[in-house]
């Protein structure tokens, strides 16, 4: 009774996430495996076509775009094989030399047939239908399986549409801001008061790893970025790509001038020895600065993940707010300093480097600048979809289809002026 309540349990939190994008792949997979095994059992010679399930499953990838470009690929590359192993069949059957004659003339074919990622699909294929007496009948229904596999996997995306990842690469953009906002949140803590050089250079190395991070994000971004490619049930793709990936390269700045102000405290802590790593009232304008900054870097990424107008507003009027506090505080830091320079402080040429880096922290994250950057972006991204389809750009202006791009243009003025 208490394992049949557990399972109710997990089916329910099951339905409950019906709508994730791990579970709507699951169950779009799975279907057009089965779909794909019930069509080849009527039209395969085969017993048990496996086969068609299997391209099934492969063709049927997280988004729509890669679905068209992995089927064809897919289907190209077993097709190449089979009738590789038809020609090594014919010539000299199967033997250990022909065995190895045989992989690399494969891997050879994939290669001038450029099906990428499924090089190695060619020789598994010659390799399956070398390994066999009657060639050309199981020839015949390898190929019959792989396309009536193929052919259910990019059905199943039309009947059942593929999740968009854009949810998810928008929490991975936030995760990493959340990640840059602690780091300058304990620098500034240890800005204020005596730090050892050693300490500094632990933060110094939280700042480098933070590549590793962006290296992630990046990845679930081009996710998101196919998934928006070719999708009916997305309006305005391309905005939405270009939002995010400016965000991120913002982000990834921001990073790398967080990784030179470690450096430039690191530098300050070994110059000044067991002294405060500023003096009082600088390191407490430090302080509040970095805090001030870290807060308007979430601000930013939330901005750039937000959707709706009216959040969009909001998280625009915030990070605005933030910039303008931040801005303040830089100014006041920047009069102490000139106080120190005209006492004679040690090291003041570190000490300016601070100033310099947070200043280009608050312009990267200024929504002027990067509402220029945005439309610079987008002007580029056109250019370029012109210059690869000249012909099939003159035809959507003679059918109005261009109008996107000038409503992605006006909206980046509305959603971040």
């Amino acid at each position: 009774m208490h394992d049949a309540h557990k399972w109710s349990e997990k089916l329910l939190r099951l339905v409950g996430r019906r709508r994730e994008p791990v579970v709507v792949q699951t169950l779009r997979s799975a279907a057009a495996a089965t779909i794909a095994y019930v069509v080849a059992l009527r039209l395969s010679p085969e017993p048990a076509p496996l086969t068609a399930p299997l391209t099934a499953l492969l063709v049927v990838q997280v988004t729509f775009y890669a679905t068209l470009t992995n089927g064809i690929r897919r289907v190209n590359s077993v097709v190449a094989g089979v009738l590789v192993a038809i020609a090594f069949s014919l010539l000299v059957g199967l033997t250990w030399w022909s065995l190895a004659l045989l992989i690399v003339a494969s891997l050879a074919v994939g290669h001038l047939v450029r099906v990428d990622e499924y090089v190695a699909e060619v020789a598994i294929s010659a390799m399956l239908v070398l390994g066999v007496t009657t060639v050309g009948f199981t020839a015949w229904a390898r190929i019959v399986e792989t396309l009536i596999g193929a052919v259910v996997g990019m059905a199943c995306n039309l009947l059942l549409p593929p999740p968009v990842w854009v949810d998810e690469a928008g929490q991975s953009i936030e995760g990493l801001a959340r990640r840059v906002r602690q780091l300058m949140l304990r620098m500034g803590e240890e800005a204020a008061g005596r730090t050892p050089w050693e300490r500094a250079a632990e933060r110094l190395h939280e700042a480098r790893r933070l590549d590793h991070d962006i290296v992630q994000v990046d990845a679930a971004l081009r996710q998101a970025e196919d998934s928006l490619r070719l999708n009916p049930r997305v309006k305005e793709g391309l905005l939405h790509r270009v939002v995010l990936r400016t965000g991120l390269d913002t982000l990834e700045i921001c990073t790398v001038v967080l990784r030179v102000l470690a450096r430039s405290f690191t530098d300050l802590a070994k110059a000044r020895g067991p002294e405060e790593l500023f003096p009082p009232r600088v390191g407490a304008t430090v302080e509040q600065l970095l805090s001030e900054i870290a807060d308007a870097v979430v601000s930013f990424a939330v901005l750039v993940t937000t959707h709706l107008r009216e959040n969009a507003e909001s998280a625009e009027a915030r990070l605005t707010a933030e910039l303008t506090t931040a801005a303040g505080t830089r100014d006041r830091l920047a009069e102490l300093l000139r106080e120190e320079v005209r006492e004679g402080s040690a090291n003041w040429h570190l000490m300016g480097a601070v100033l310099t880096e947070v200043n280009r922290i608050i312009d990267e994250l200024d929504t002027e600048h990067r509402t220029g950057r945005l439309l610079e972006e987008l002007d580029r991204v056109s250019r370029e979809h012109r210059a690869k389809l000249p012909k099939m750009n003159r035809l959507r202006e003679r059918l109005g289809v261009q109008e996107e791009l000038w409503r992605n243009r006006t909206g980046v003025g509305e959603r971040f002026r």
